[in-house]
């Protein structure tokens, strides 16, 4: 891409950063009250919420969602200093402290006029797109004289995170028994949601498992180059909340390795494509819950990582941020991306993601 050679004009017309993440309680006693945050108006009952809750107690009452965003905010401003970059970064959470309507207004007290927004969530979806722009244009609103907010585009496929899976991977890989290594099947996980969701994802359906599917593909062949061995791969789901009732992305984590076993699979590495951080729906959901399913069964099974503070993650929002800056200035733009469907847009079109 096309930039200056003075790094400040190279970020221009942006004089902040905003990371916006999910959030997550700190202590047992934020457990309910932060998942009435995350369901509200979904009449959901407190005890149902006590029971999910059950799952952040065996952790001590303490998601590692903001220890780890602490982590990678460090990192960032390392790697911004590093590029010559002095851009504030700020952060603020959809669901706990530091709350974003907070955060905006402080940018806004702080004389903060345009901010990049970097969602830590990759995909197209309601969940894990719309609502984000929903919740900064929410918090704008709120603040007086708040600083105009710009979302950089989905990043599920930038060559930064893509590296980061597939090493991920190949170490997962590498930790298996040598005799059943070659023959373990790659199940790329990510968080369920309805099917009407992925129904409504991107501009024109469908946009959530197409995007997963594609990455998990790229990511596969990756790790075939490197090792020499060609791996059967698919997509599994995690994390299902909802009604009984209602439809939502299968198969289940669980239920799928149950059928891999039946079906004489050697030996599983889950690869959590669909998140950037060890948080309660990896810790819980695939290092506790599926690991058990996997030791009952006597299937070998390894959790590769997630992309955490990997420079070559970290710097993708540098690039991100760069890449945005540089369009905006309407100067010509390379856009990174592997796989089949490409780099996605700036702006959202117009009823995009829908809720289903």
């Amino acid at each position: 891409m096309s930039t200056s050679d003075d790094p400040r004009s190279a970020v221009a017309p942006y004089d902040a950063l905003l990371l916006v993440s999910f959030g997550g309680p700190e202590k047992p006693a934020d457990v309910v009250p932060f998942l009435e945050n995350v369901t509200r108006g979904r009449g959901i009952p407190r005890e149902r919420l006590e029971e999910v809750g059950e799952h952040y107690y065996l952790f001590g009452g303490r998601s590692p969602i903001n220890d780890q965003n602490r982590e990678f905010l460090t990192a960032l401003r390392a790697d911004l200093d590093g590029a010559g970059i002095d851009l504030p970064v700020y952060w603020g959470n959809r669901n706990w402290d530091p709350y974003l309507t907070d955060t905006v207004a402080q940018m806004a007290q702080d004389g903060v006029r345009r901010a990049a927004c970097f969602v830590t969530s990759a995909y197209s979806s309601w969940s894990s797109c719309r609502q984000y722009r929903e919740n900064l244009a929410e918090a704008a609103d709120r603040v007086e004289a708040p600083p105009q907010l710009d979302k950089l585009r989905h990043y599920f496929n930038h060559p930064g995170f893509v590296a980061s899976v597939t090493d991920c991977t190949l170490e997962a890989l590498a930790d298996l028994p040598e005799d059943v290594r070659a023959q373990a099947r790659l199940v790329f996980v990510t968080h369920s949601i309805p099917t009407a969701m992925n129904d409504h994802s991107g501009p024109d359906g469908g946009a959530y498992v197409a995007q997963h599917r594609d990455v998990a593909a790229v990511v596969t062949e990756r790790v075939a180059r490197e090792t020499g061995n060609e791996h059967d791969h698919e997509l599994a789901f995690c994390s299902r909340s909802g009604s009984p009732h209602t439809p939502w992305l299968e198969p289940d984590i669980n239920d799928r390795l149950e059928e891999l076993h039946a079906e004489g699979a050697a030996a599983v590495v889950m690869v959590p494509v669909g998140f950037v951080s060890d948080h309660m729906e990896v810790i819980y959901d695939l290092d506790t819950e599926a690991m058990a399913t996997a030791d009952r069964l006597g299937l070998p099974v390894r959790r590769a990582g997630t992309a955490g503070v990997d420079p070559r993650f970290v710097a993708t929002v540098r690039d991100l941020l760069l890449e945005r800056a540089a369009a905006e200035r309407d100067e010509p733009v390379t856009r990174a991306a592997e796989g089949e469907i490409g780099a996605l847009w700036d702006r959202c079109p117009v009823g995009c993601c829908g809720r289903g």
